[in-house]
């Protein structure tokens, strides 16, 4: 069964920048579409960005101009770069996947962000 595995978590000051990664442990090839979500206590999960197979990207409104969704298909890894880090970032960001052959969202476990004041 594909999974995905996100890394690159930590805590950071206000204005900082940290890269999040989400390794497929298939080929990348076998998503339709792949994004990145973020769930912040007591809140919903919502989008943060997504990339096709054909490298368009999709934003939030809440983080265009300061992240950037990126992918490596020899890596088979999704890269999420987030600069200019607000203390309303904080969240558990999780990787996202559509499984082409099973039409299934596979989801990862999800890492932590946390930026300070």
């Amino acid at each position: 069964q594909v999974q995905l595995v996100e890394s690159g978590g930590g805590l950071v000051q206000t204005g900082g920048s940290l890269r999040l990664s989400c390794a497929a442990s298939g080929s990348i090839f076998s998503f339709n579409a792949m994004g990145w979500y973020r769930q912040a206590p007591g809140k919903q999960r919502e989008l943060v960005a997504t990339i096709t197979l054909g490298g368009r990207t999709n934003y939030a409104d809440s983080v265009k101009g300061r992240f950037t969704i990126s992918r490596d298909n020899a890596k088979n890894t999704v890269y999420l770069q987030m600069n200019g880090l607000k203390p309303e970032d904080t969240a558990v960001y999780y990787c996202n996947g559509n499984h082409r052959a099973s039409g299934l969202e596979i989801w990862g476990q999800g890492t932590l962000v946390t930026v300070s004041a």
